[in-house]
């Protein structure tokens, strides 16, 4: 879908990081527009494709 829409992503392992483990440890996997967090759990394609296709 990223490729599709041109836009680059980037898979991110918390598990590593303890900062980051702390921050969404309970809500893998997240998703993450620009920096804002847009879905965690389920990551609907639906809503990603209105995310990135806007």
């Amino acid at each position: 879908m990223a490729e599709r829409h041109g836009v680059a992503w980037d898979e991110v392992l918390i598990d590593d990081d303890p900062a980051l483990m702390h921050e969404f440890g309970e809500e893998v996997p997240v998703l993450l527009v620009d920096g804002v967090q847009r879905d965690f759990w389920v990551i609907d394609a639906d809503r990603l494709e209105k995310l990135i296709g806007a």
